[in-house]
């Protein structure tokens, strides 16, 4: 599996392993906790999902809108250029990305493997606690572990993935320079269209 497929299979996966049991819990132990359920569901609905691939994204959009903090995320991601930009927009441009990247990379999340574990190696408290870093690797059946760490923070009683750093590399960082680049000559609704449209290749 390559990268990029393997850096965003781990993203959707960190995000709908946020899932919370209690509203206490830390996010290392909502990691850990989640991991056997998400992805008993994605083996039993294997077949559904590859006979309907607008289910399954619908099925991960649904997830993401209550599990990953996209909207802070897609401000992280622009950067400089998402200054001053209105709300509206940039709800638009998170949207986008992240339907453009399930139509690229959606297929990754059917190879789930049911003997895949996640072990949570450290827990760290960041900025006053304000972010939490949580360490972990997914250990595979005939392949090294994969390090991934995934940033939390709070959102009112719940803590929101909005950051997965796969073997050292960060999404938002990736995508905040492939971005950067195109926002200095189209405008960030040009960038919503070639992203809808098909148009913008984005590679995560």
């Amino acid at each position: 599996m390559k990268f990029q497929t393997v850096a965003f299979a781990n993203l959707i996966l960190a995000a709908l392993l946020s899932l919370p049991t209690l509203a206490t819990a830390r996010p290392g132990a909502i990691i850990e906790e989640r991991t056997r359920s998400v992805l008993s569901t994605l083996v039993a609905e294997r077949d559904a999902f590859d006979a309907d691939r607008a289910r399954l994204e619908a099925f991960v959009e649904s997830e993401l809108d209550a599990l990953f903090d996209r909207e802070y995320s897609a401000r992280l991601v622009l950067g400089r250029h998402g200054r001053g930009v209105a709300p509206e927009k940039i709800s638009a441009f998170a949207d986008a990305l992240i339907k453009s990247l399930l139509k690229r990379y959606g297929e990754a999340l059917l190879e789930a493997d049911p003997s895949v574990e996640v072990r949570v190696t450290g827990e760290t408290d960041l900025r006053g606690g304000q972010i939490v870093r949580v360490a972990s690797e997914i250990l595979r059946r005939g392949g090294a572990p994969v390090k991934v760490d995934y940033l939390f923070r709070p959102v009112g009683d719940d803590w929101l993935v909005f950051d997965v750093i796969v073997e050292g590399v960060s999404y938002v960082q990736t995508f905040r320079t492939q971005f950067d680049e195109r926002m200095r000559r189209q405008s960030i609704d040009e960038v919503i269209e070639g992203l809808n449209r098909g148009e913008i290749d984005v590679e995560g």
